[in-house]
């Protein structure tokens, strides 16, 4: 569809006096990565074809400052909070969704004691509410008797117990879902997380996301499906490692339910 995306500031709700729903946070590989800006897409067409009033914060939208926490820069993180809460709480925000585990889990567990108080959301979180309740309906679609596997986000998963909601979702797909061997609890890093996205890797004999891609490409899937950007990257950089990205492609779960409704 080239039909332009309807993405409203939240600035522009409060100047025609409207509440928004929710708050879409769309974080800093939402926006600015070109492979992360189709997931945040995706998202959009999901709100908006599910009729969700929503909204961004736009250039008023900073980093949560989860890379510089992980990195141990505790005084950039709090700088960077404080930001981000003062223009929420001056929009009197209550509920945010957001397609990046790392922001969905400062957001949800960080901000609160910097007196940001928020329901945070994860993506398929929210997707699986609104397939839950209607307002947007799937019946299988291009990916039908497709093998897919999950590969669980650390700060999605073990770090705020979310496993059966992406899952939920991909459900709906009539796809067949193949667990690896490390999975939910049990789940392996892509490699990304505690900062390690934004420096050089330490001493090893192997790449966390090569040692995780394989255990994926094990399954002989379709598609590997993920739920956070840093994810994405890392997976589709393992899949490379193997020559196998014609034949096994890496999507967000989002995209899977974008392109399964034909948004």
């Amino acid at each position: 569809m080239s039909e332009a995306l309807k993405v409203p500031t939240m600035a522009e709700y409060v100047a025609t006096g409207e509440t928004p729903e929710i708050l879409f946070w769309v974080g800093c590989a939402g926006s600015f990565d070109d492979r992360a800006k189709k997931i945040t897409k995706a998202i959009v067409k999901i709100l908006n074809n599910a009729n969700v009033k929503f909204a961004v914060l736009g250039t008023e939208e900073s980093c949560t400052g989860d890379p510089a926490k992980r990195a141990g820069n505790e005084f950039l993180f709090q700088m960077q909070a404080m930001t981000n809460i003062t223009v929420m709480n001056g929009y009197n925000v209550k509920r945010i969704v957001t397609g990046c585990p790392h922001c969905f889990n400062t957001l949800k567990n960080e901000y609160p004691s910097l007196g940001g108080s928020y329901e945070v959301v994860h993506h398929t979180q929210l997707i699986q509410e609104l397939l839950s309740s209607g307002r947007i309906k799937i019946e299988g679609g291009s990916f039908k008797g497709k093998k897919i596997t999950f590969h669980d986000p650390c700060y999605l998963g073990r770090a705020n117990e979310v496993y059966e909601a992406p899952r939920e979702v991909m459900i709906n797909l009539d796809a067949e879902l193949a667990e690896m061997k490390r999975s939910r609890a049990n789940g392996l890093c892509c490699g990304a997380g505690g900062a390690q996205m934004f420096k050089e890797a330490e001493k090893g004999n192997r790449e966390v996301n090569v040692e995780r891609s394989e255990e994926a490409l094990a399954l002989n899937p379709d598609i590997i499906a993920v739920g956070c950007p840093f994810c994405n990257t890392m997976m589709t950089d393992g899949v490379k490692h193997f020559n196998k990205e014609q034949s096994v492609k890496v999507y967000d779960v989002a995209e899977l339910i974008a392109q399964a409704k034909d948004l």
